[in-house]
Order: C-alpha cells, then sequence, then structure tokens
C-alpha cells in the first residue's frame, strides 16, 4: 500500500502534470469526451477503470469520471436503521458509529473499483466521513473541501483571515495535509454578498493554493448571474463552479452562464441530479418494489446531464453499492435518449416538481440556464 501522506515534492509535481493537460490540449473545453493523444493523461488519473468515462475538468487539467460521488447521505437510515439518532436530519448522523463508518468505505470502495474518482464534501461532516473511508488510500481519489458551516454563508466567515482558518482547522481534524479542490459554499443567492466579501473569499482561495494546502480553487453558488459574473472577474483563480444541475435543465439559447464557463475553461460539478430524490418512486432501501423502475430513471436522468459537453460531472449522493453500480452503468449506456425514453423522462421530472419539498422549491429556478 502506497504511503498516504503525499510530499511536497509530489504535490507540486502532480500540479505541473496537470497544468501541462492545458498545454497538450487535453480535450476541449467543459467536459467533452476525451480523443485521441488525451488518453495517456488519462490512464494517469486517479482509480482509473476502462469502461469509466473521464471528462476534463475545466483548467484544473484533472481527468474526473462522468458522474462523481456527491458527500450528501440522504436516506441513508434505509442502510443503517437508527443511524440519524431519531432525527429525520441526515446530518445528525452518528458519524463514529460501525455501521456508518462501514457503509461510507463500501461505497468509496465500490466507486473506487468502478473508476468514480472524485469526492465532493461540502460540510464538515461529510469532510470527515470521507477522510475516514478514504484513510490509507487518498491517492485513490480527488478530495473537494467545503465546511460550509465555517464558510461564506456564516457572517462571521467572511474575510480571507477567517476562511484560511476553516481550511487548517478542517485539515487538522480530518487529519489532512492538503485537498485537491477548495469549493468554498457561498450564499444560494450569492450577489447578496458584497464585492468585497467576494474579493476575500477569492484571496482566500488563491492564498491557500499558493501555501500548499489546496491543489485548485473553486466555490458553490446557486446564483447563475452571478455565478457569471465571478468566472469573468476573477479568470485565475475560479477554476471550478459547483452548481444545481437536474434532469429538466435546459440551456438558454444565448448569455448562457455556460458561455462564460467555456470561455474562461471552468469546470463544473452538478449538484441535485434527481431533484433530492423527487424523481424516484422508492424509498432507496434495497429490494423495494420500485427499485428496477427508480434505477432506470436514474440512468437516464445521468444520460441527459451529460449529454451536456459544459458540465464536466454530475455528482449523486449515493447510499450503497447497487447504486454506485448503476451510475457506472448509466455511463455506458446509449448517450442520447430516444423520443420515448425523452418523454418518459419529462413526465417524470414533472412529478418531480410537483413533489418538491418546500426547502427545495428554489430548483425550479434552475429549469433554464
Amino acid at each position: 500500500m502506497k504511503n498516504e501522506r503525499i510530499s511536497r515534492r509530489e504535490f507540486m509535481r502532480d500540479g505541473a502534470m496537470a497544468a501541462a493537460g492545458l498545454a497538450v490540449g487535453f480535450g476541449a473545453v467543459g467536459g467533452s469526451k476525451a480523443r485521441g493523444a488525451d488518453e495517456a493523461g488519462i490512464r494517469k488519473t486517479r482509480s482509473y477503470n476502462n469502461q469509466m468515462e473521464y471528462r476534463r475538468l475545466g483548467k484544473t487539467g484533472l481527468w474526473v469520471s462522468a458522474v462523481c460521488l456527491g458527500g450528501h447521505w440522504k436516506r441513508l437510515d434505509m442502510m443503517v436503521p437508527g443511524v440519524f439518532r431519531g432525527s429525520k436530519a441526515w446530518l445528525d448522523a452518528d458519524l463514529n458509529s460501525e455501521g456508518f463508518r462501514k457503509n461510507r468505505r463500501d461505497v468509496v470502495s465500490q466507486c473506487i473499483k468502478r473508476g468514480i474518482n472524485y469526492i465532493d464534501a461540502c460540510t464538515w461532516q461529510e469532510v470527515y466521513a470521507y477522510s475516514e473511508a478514504l484513510r490509507g488510500r487518498r491517492e485513490a481519489m480527488y478530495l473537494g473541501f467545503s465546511w460550509y458551516q465555517e464558510e461564506m454563508r456564516n457572517t462571521q466567515f467572511r474575510k480571507a483571515g477567517s476562511l484560511l482558518k476553516t481550511l487548517d482547522k478542517g485539515l487538522q481534524l480530518c487529519r489532512l495535509d492538503y485537498v485537491d479542490l477548495w469549493r468554498i459554499t457561498m450564499i444560494d443567492s450569492s450577489a447578496k454578498h458584497t464585492n468585497e466579501e467576494v474579493d476575500e473569499m477569492m484571496k482566500a482561495l488563491e492564498k491557500a493554493r499558493q501555501q500548499g494546502k489546496v491543489r485548485f480553487t473553486g466555490f458553490s453558488s446557486h446564483d447563475r448571474p452571478h455565478i457569471k459574473w465571478m468566472i469573468e472577474t476573477y479568470p485565475d483563480v475560479v477554476q471550478v463552479a459547483v452548481t444545481p444541475y437536474t434532469a429538466k435543465t435546459k440551456e438558454l439559447p444565448t448569455d448562457s452562464m455556460f458561455d462564460a464557463m467555456k470561455k474562461y475553461d471552468v469546470g463544473m460539478f452538478g449538484i441535485k441530479p434527481f431533484a433530492s430524490n423527487s424523481l424516484f418512486k422508492g424509498d432507496s432501501s434495497l429490494g423495494n418494489p420500485n427499485q428496477e423502475e427508480d434505477d432506470r430513471m436514474a440512468r437516464m436522468a445521468i444520460r441527459y446531464i451529460l449529454c451536456n459537453p459544459a458540465v464536466t460531472a454530475p455528482i449523486p449522493g449515493m447510499i450503497n453499492t447497487h447504486q454506485v453500480d448503476n451510475m457506472a452503468k448509466a455511463v455506458k449506456e446509449r448517450r442520447e435518449l430516444d423520443k420515448a425514453e425523452a418523454k418518459e423522462l419529462e413526465e417524470a421530472m414533472n412529478r418531480a416538481w410537483a413533489n418538491l419539498p418546500a426547502n427545495y422549491q428554489w430548483l425550479k429556478n434552475w429549469e433554464y440556464v
């Protein structure tokens, strides 16, 4: 087993290799499928599997799997009864329970086996849980870091110094030497941040990268015009954006957010691909009566999303190895939906829209981007 602690020299080497991907033209912008000479770079990516598709994560030069692992573990109580400790909130999970730790490690192991090579963690609970799940095999996956509780959504953490302290705190708590991507979580309507606050955030990201604590930088926002503005205003800092993107999302014909992403070669991870599980009829438990239909709908949603080359990868949360296998299967299936499939998915997403819980009604604002 390789030593999980990466040295400073290895860190700089890997960053140089990623940057070299830009110089030799590894693929087109955004999430375009690799061709020709790209294959050499792809084969060097973490947990490479020739049965998985890999997409270039914008100007980071990293090659990530066409579907990645979102940090959320909603409905995990279907797999580990009682793990939420009597609460309905998934962030109340007992992170140190044997059942929880085994579940997360098993899911991560299956991702590695299938060639899924990026984890997006956006809460301290997620960073902690996945750092533990990767213990002893840190080099097998790229890890995204955000501690939203102590980032821009909290008024006390809107200065570069306080944000950098959050990063240091997370690295220490989770026994990490570095993270591959620091993608700070902003308030959903990020245009409500002042320009000075945004500038402080960008300073923190740039400083962390200079210090060698993070390899690449970005942010999470649900505010399309503001995302576009930040990409255009801070092109040297914004390498990745994390935004909603469901199976109902459509690209605007002109002045789309994706125009800026393509122009400035920004990688994109899409959250909520299944509209916070509103797409599904079942409860995600293994063997439930709706499992086969829900699996098929999940695959169609992923196929639909991957048809947009500006999307690097959707990042669904997964609660068991069966779901990991289903996502790997989706990547291998025919990409374009036929007319019958498109109609079926549209009807299913209309039902999902009608079933959205009150706290996810904002997803409807992401039908056109």
